[in-house]
């Protein structure tokens, strides 16, 4: 579903990806792994059109995403959802919900959606009609990522989703994202500081150091790899 080939990116002199190659299943969800400026976000922000590259490729079900704009890309089916918890706190969480399906779906059908997205998270159902900006962390993260997903995306990138967020809250979210995926042909590339917790739900892994990539296989061989996970995943 996803291909990417010899992509490299440079701010100034540094370059934050060399010649990276890694590909990502349809219906399975591949763990980004590495620490700290290992190259993570700035691989989702190139996939996603934010970031002009210097040099490589990267396909989509075929069709190649460098050179098109950000909203283009996301009318082909890419959803990015970046690191912050990025709500509209202004809006309620249905509001912010329903803003996001405004281009993608009639009326009729965005309410069905809207509320599909409240089964999937019982817990924001009864804060419908709250401002966003009253929500915990946790709850925040959960309407962010139902707003990435009632678009209803081929392809999701999420963006360091357990950051700040408490370990029973981190379990349950990527229970929730583990779940949400089987069965289906969604595509989940999930960038996370979490290793072990990453590695638990995702089926693919690709570890990133310093702009490079280290290894790439499944999640269970990386898993495995004591001395891969010392030295480049902290645990």
């Amino acid at each position: 579903m996803l291909e990417i080939q010899g992509l490299s990116v440079s701010y100034g002199a540094v370059d934050a990806l060399k010649s990276v190659t890694l590909s990502a299943r349809p219906g399975a969800i591949t763990a980004i792994l590495g620490a700290n400026g290992a190259g993570k976000t700035t691989l989702l922000r190139t996939i996603s059109g934010l970031v002009k590259p210097r040099a490589g490729a990267v396909r989509f079900d075929g069709d190649e995403l460098l050179g098109r704009a950000a909203e283009d890309i996301a009318r082909l089916g890419v959803s990015h959802v970046p690191e912050g918890r990025g709500v509209i706190a202004e809006l309620t969480v249905e509001d912010n919900l329903r803003l996001a399906t405004l281009w993608c779906m009639g009326r009729r059908e965005r309410q069905k959606a809207i509320e599909a997205t409240f089964e999937l998270f019982p817990r924001l159902s009864g804060f419908r009609r709250r401002h966003a900006s009253t929500l915990s962390g946790g709850e925040r993260q959960m309407l962010v990522l139902g707003r990435a997903l009632i678009s209803r995306p081929r392809l999701l990138l999420l963006d360091e989703p357990s950051l700040g967020l408490a370990p029973l809250v981190t379990a349950q979210l990527m229970a929730l994202l583990r779940d949400h995926t089987q069965g289906t042909d969604l595509t989940v590339v999930l960038v996370e500081q979490n290793a072990r917790s990453a590695l638990s739900v995702s089926q693919d892994a690709v570890v990133l150091n310093l702009g490079e990539v280290v290894m790439s296989d499944e999640a269970a061989v990386i898993a495995a790899d004591s001395g891969l996970r010392h030295h480049y995943l902290g645990f």
